[in-house]
């Protein structure tokens, strides 16, 4: 996996991808479907690991304003999303993600770090995740919405940041369980999203220390106080400019 730039394979077996789940999104019936969350099987109900990682969050924009009150419009929505989520999830899980959270219209995603035959850095990966997101979007899924009557093309807004997570599961025994992440890096990273407008990717201060030298280029500081601190000094936030390039 090249995580410094899009590979033209990669971009090439992408569009085929989209391709061809447009074709069986377009020849199927609309049917709902369960996510399921990750299951770690080393946790018991109440216990938790703590380790470094990148959390990212991405969050489609405008979604409660989409018309969703006819059958053709819940339709509509429902295939757009499956399209959509379908392959913001592959591309995830390309980076070496996992996915925590899917929230209807947005998703939780871990990208740890010394992750094995990766990138060992998980928020570079969570970054270079993001970029390949926002391009697929743009080149492949968006003009396949535009040609589709009807259907309102996605536009969506990413935030990362870094820092020591508590990964735990909570339940009950062999009944309601979910994996949840504690700690102040998802809480920052989950309220960046206010603060980044459609299209834009947002990062926080540690997560931008965690980047490249030669990204960090890329990265301006928002100069509107977040109200955030950590271990007592304001909290900074950073929106990532750079974008991939055409595939090489």
């Amino acid at each position: 996996m090249n995580y410094d730039a899009l590979d033209r394979d990669y971009w090439a077996a992408h569009y085929a991808r989209v391709e061809d789940l447009r074709g069986k999104i377009s020849a199927r019936p609309a049917v709902g479907k369960a996510l399921v969350l990750p299951n770690d099987e080393t946790l018991s109900v109440g216990e938790g690991r703590r380790l470094p990682m990148a959390i990212m969050f991405i969050d489609v924009c405008g979604f409660s304003d989409r018309a969703m009150s006819t059958l053709e419009d819940q339709d509509m929505t429902l295939r757009t999303l499956n399209l959509f989520f379908s392959e913001m999830i592959r591309i995830a899980e390309d980076y070496g993600g996992t996915i925590e959270k899917h929230t209807g219209d947005g998703l939780m995603i871990y990208f740890e770090d010394n992750l094995s035959g990766a990138e060992k850095s998980g928020t570079k990966r969570a970054v270079s995740c993001a970029l390949t997101m926002h391009a697929i979007n743009s080149s492949f899924i968006t003009p396949i919405l535009q040609r589709s009557p009807n259907a309102i093309p996605i536009k969506f807004r990413t935030s990362i940041d870094h820092g020591h997570v508590t990964v735990a599961l909570l339940g009950l025994p062999k009944r309601f369980q979910s994996i949840v992440a504690i700690g102040s890096t998802a809480n920052f990273a989950c309220k960046m999203l206010r603060m980044a407008d459609p299209g834009e990717i947002v990062i926080g201060g540690n997560g931008r220390g965690q980047l490249p030298v030669e990204w960090l280029q890329f990265t301006q500081p928002v100069l509107q106080p977040t109200g955030w601190t950590l271990n007592y000094a304001p909290y900074s936030l950073f929106k990532y400019i750079g974008r991939w390039k055409d595939p090489v």
